[in-house]
């Protein structure tokens, strides 16, 4: 009989129209001490950045033989109970304002139940036995009748009910997590849509979809999309073999305009405007693609394979890592990768991604500021924490680490004579180093365990200097160089209506009710000192600019030189005579069909 923490968690989704989650924690005898310590997650493992969750907690109780018990907050995160019977269980009750529409958060209204464990549970931290929260917890929900839930923790079992706060007949479930941090990461959805569920490998796929507006999703895309899913979930195994720790489960949230996605041991839980389901919108369903293969992907590079430092998360501050651009730059890479190889993506929709991300990378210069190791460090202050010169100083861990990456893979192909490459890299430090691997010679790693492992790869002797200068330089990775290897080109190519032409600002803008607000510089923008994020653009040589449209048109055919700017700043109205340039070539096009290497690089490995 497998040991139990004495720690049970109950979520009462009944009432949800209220936006209220009703949670119960009981902990059972023995305890250490008079005073037992409850503390809520300051953080949600894969989102860097410490949201306090704490502020949609209220009517705290606490009880023992049910009679209320004495209890004080302190700090931001925690509540002391004073336990007066060391005999009895303490029961502590309290509900969570589930307003936050998000993958990382707890969101509950009349439609469904997104339950996001660091943003419900309260987890006894002193007063206890510490060890007990490693061992097996119990964890039941009540829904409303007719509601499923969709999660990555073992169902134990199901029946009707009758709920203790509407009266109504629910719905009632038991699972059990066996530890501390499967109960932090056993996301539920909770809703009245079917679990579609399908097999791949013999192994156990479940998909269970929910749309903020209660829109009724076309079938016809779903099936696609879930054909698409088995596709990729396949060149998965071929690369990593069947996993054997259990069902996998995707959570896909349709929204108006919201967007993210975040990793769990089994599961995800990823968010899209509602259009990437919609017929005939290829770039969104593309998007749509990439983000499972993504967050599937992850399930073993950071949920397994981890920095040293998250083998055992602290949830109470901050944890730093210098490698996320592998974790994320990585797992940005291969992802897309596996979907053209498994045939989820045709090698056009690569184009198209890999161009739009060439187009955000030419048009920033944080490069020159921040390398990708700090990027990565600053993560907390950086990545949730962006400003309109972010684009300046700051680098994407994300975007610059999946370039990065692309890099180092052409070169160890290069070296290699196309034996081996990042692929074969993310396997090897898998099998070394991650959690469930039986042949793990240690568990976690850092940047010299992937340095070592890459230079004693065949082809990888003289790649630890290369992967320095990536890794720790201040400068953007040859790209260009990369592409060339495949047979592949950069050129450049008509800029999009928003990034203007002929005439060069330098400015990225958006149309706001017939005003052109500045939203940021391009790099080495023209007016870089002079217009600042925020301005109004008025007018061009008196001519009046009400669109990004209208402004193209204006800058098309106008002479560069003594050009008129009317602008406010602050509620002022300005005007400056002032020297542009012709927008300068951004190569972002792609061309070349890509040599017998490119072509080998994108087949399946499915045999």
């Amino acid at each position: 009989m497998t040991a139990t923490s004495g720690v049970e968690f109950t979520i009462d989704a009944s009432n949800a129209k209220t936006r209220y989650l009703h949670v119960r924690v009981k902990i059972s005898p023995p305890f250490t001490d008079k005073k037992l310590t409850l503390k809520f997650p300051r953080w949600v493992p894969g989102s860097y950045f410490i949201r306090e969750p704490m502020q949609y907690l209220t009517a705290i109780n606490c009880q023992q033989n049910n009679r209320d018990i004495a209890f004080k907050r302190k700090a931001v995160d925690t509540v002391e109970v004073r336990i007066n019977d060391f005999n009895e269980e303490v029961i502590v009750t309290y509900k969570i304002l589930g307003i936050e529409l998000s993958v990382r958060s707890t969101h509950i209204d009349s439609s469904h139940l997104h339950m996001m464990p660091p943003f419900t549970f309260l987890l006894p931290t002193d007063g206890i036995d510490k060890s007990r929260m490693d061992k097996t917890h119990h964890i039941y929900l009540q829904s409303p009748k007719g509601w499923t839930p969709a999660t990555q923790l073992d169902l134990i079992e199901h029946k009707l009910g009758i709920d203790s706060i509407s009266g109504n007949t629910a719905e009632e479930f038991r699972f059990i997590a066996p530890n501390r941090d499967e109960l932090l990461d056993g996301i539920m959805e909770v809703n009245p849509n079917e679990n579609i569920s399908f097999s791949v490998d013999g192994r156990n796929h479940i998909l269970k979809l929910w749309d903020s507006g209660e829109h009724k999703t076309d079938e016809n895309m779903v099936r696609k999309f879930v054909t698409d899913m088995k596709k990729i979930a396949q060149e998965y195994h071929a690369l990593f073999g069947i996993p054997d720790w259990g069902d996998y489960v995707t959570i896909l949230q349709l929204t108006e305009k919201s967007r993210g996605g975040l990793e769990h041991l089994n599961s995800q839980t990823s968010m899209l405007p509602r259009i990437c389901l919609i017929d005939g919108h290829d770039d969104e369903y593309r998007d749509l693609i990439s983000l499972f293969s993504h967050e599937y992907m992850h399930q073993w590079n950071v949920k397994r394979l981890r920095p040293k430092n998250f083998i055992h998360y602290d949830l109470q501050q901050e944890i730093h890592t210098d490698l996320l651009w592998w974790f994320e730059g990585c797992t940005s890479w291969l992802g897309d990768m596996l979907c053209v190889r498994s045939g989820a993506w045709s090698e056009d929709d690569w184009r198209k991604d890999m161009e739009r991300k060439l187009s955000r990378h030419i048009v920033r210069n944080g490069s020159e500021h921040e390398s990708l190791a700090e990027a990565s460090h600053d993560a907390w202050i950086h990545l949730y924490r962006s400003h309109a010169f972010s684009r300046e100083i700051q680098i994407s861990y994300y975007l610059e680490g999946e370039l990065a990456i692309f890099c180092i893979d052409a070169e160890l192909k290069k070296r290699s004579r196309g034996k081996h490459g990042i692929c074969n890299l993310m396997v090897r430090l898998c099998e070394k180093y991650a959690i469930g691997y039986p042949n793990a010679t240690a568990i976690g790693i850092d940047y010299q365990d992937i340095r070592k492992e890459l230079v004693n790869m065949e082809g990888g002797r003289n790649l630890g200097v290369y992967l320095d200068k990536l890794v720790f330089e201040k400068s953007p990775p040859d790209v260009a160089k990369a592409l060339s290897f495949y047979g592949l080109k950069l050129n450049s190519k008509v800029t999009k209506e928003s990034e203007l032409s002929s005439s060069w600002l330098g400015l990225n803008l958006s149309d706001r009710g017939g005003k052109v607000i500045v939203s940021s510089h391009q790099a080495n923008s023209p007016l870089r000192n002079l217009i600042m994020p925020g301005n109004e653009l008025i007018s061009i040589n008196k001519v009046r600019i009400t669109s990004i449209k209208s402004l193209k048109s204006l800058l098309s055919k106008l002479n560069p030189s003594g050009v008129e700017l009317t602008y406010t700043h602050e509620g002022i109205v300005h005007s400056n005579k002032i020297d542009l340039r012709i927008e300068p070539e951004l190569k972002n096009k792609l061309t070349g069909k890509g040599n017998q290497k490119w072509r080998d690089y994108i087949a399946s490995r499915i045999k």
